[in-house]
């Protein structure tokens, strides 16, 4: 068992999310910062669905009653396996950059999985409650050793690379333009649920709403105001606001380290085949 002593301002468990349910209304969940937690679940020897905790800007205080291998990754973290003896503590501070660090434990995080998956989902609030302080949290049987090393992401930090449409029609000619060509600073209404952006309104050519469609991690939505949103791991299923681009998937994990009032910056990408975007 992991006793936790003390928590930030969110702490929830996650892993790659879960998926097959969209049509029933819940989002995928899953760690905002993949890489991040992948990383930390390869170094301690668990596999890679394994469920970890992701938190938010520090403050968390974990205790364990037996001795544990761990990793700490994204903003807080040193990217490697550290012993944690039985009755010894481990302190999760605020980090100097970035929004969210990964803790993963070896044999994972073992809550009871909902619908297939122990990811918490902040939107409707499936999966494991929030972790908060006083919580003891079951932790599985370790698969392997813990790695000797590993080759951590190298950084890619820059413009997000923007795929236009589907409904990139409904605005004007500029309005890709305007996106790609300006600095954006993401407001402090941003979650999980998506980062929001302040800057330079986006025009429609289109007045109205659309019939709600699917929505997809990545999507960046224009509600009225014309300011944009970038839709992550616990967006709604389904949206009426256009989408004028998707965010590609490798860069996303930007969108979960940006802090409110940091600057972003989009690159228009070229559609994918369109083989490739039936896969």
């Amino acid at each position: 068992m992991i006793e936790v002593l003390e928590t930030g301002p969110l702490v929830t468990v996650q892993d790659r999310g879960r998926f097959g349910y969209a049509h029933l209304g819940v989002p995928r969940a899953g760690a905002l910062d993949a890489p991040a937690a992948a990383l930390a679940n390869r170094v301690v020897g668990n596999g890679p669905g394994a469920a970890v905790l992701e938190v938010l800007l520090g403050g968390l205080v974990l205790r364990t009653d037996a001795g544990c291998w761990v990793a700490v990754t994204g903003a807080a973290g040193r990217g490697r396996a550290e012993w944690l003896p039985a009755g010894a503590e481990l302190r999760i501070d605020r980090p100097a950059t970035g929004l969210r660090s990964y803790v993963a434990v070896a044999g994972g995080i073992a809550v009871e999985p909902v619908l297939g998956s122990r990811s918490t989902d902040t939107l409707a609030w499936v999966g494991p409650p929030r972790v908060v302080a006083g919580a003891r949290l079951p932790v599985g049987e370790p698969a392997r050793e813990p790695a000797a090393f590993d080759t951590p992401r190298p950084p890619r930090t820059g413009p997000l690379r923007l795929v236009p449409g589907p409904r990139d029609d409904w605005f004007t000619d500029d309005a890709l333009g305007v996106l790609c060509g300006s600095p954006y600073l993401v407001d402090a209404d941003s979650n999980r649920v998506g980062m929001r952006l302040d800057g330079p309104p986006l025009t429609r050519r289109r007045d109205g709403e659309l019939p709600s469609e699917g929505m997809v991690l990545g999507a960046v939505q224009v509600p009225p105001t014309g300011r944009p949103v970038v839709l992550l791991a616990d967006h709604p299923p389904t949206g009426g606001y256009p989408v004028i681009g998707v965010v590609h998937p490798d860069d996303l994990w930007q969108c979960a380290q940006l802090r409110p009032g940091e600057q972003v910056t989009f690159r228009r990408a070229p559609r994918p085949p369109a083989a490739a975007a039936t896969r």
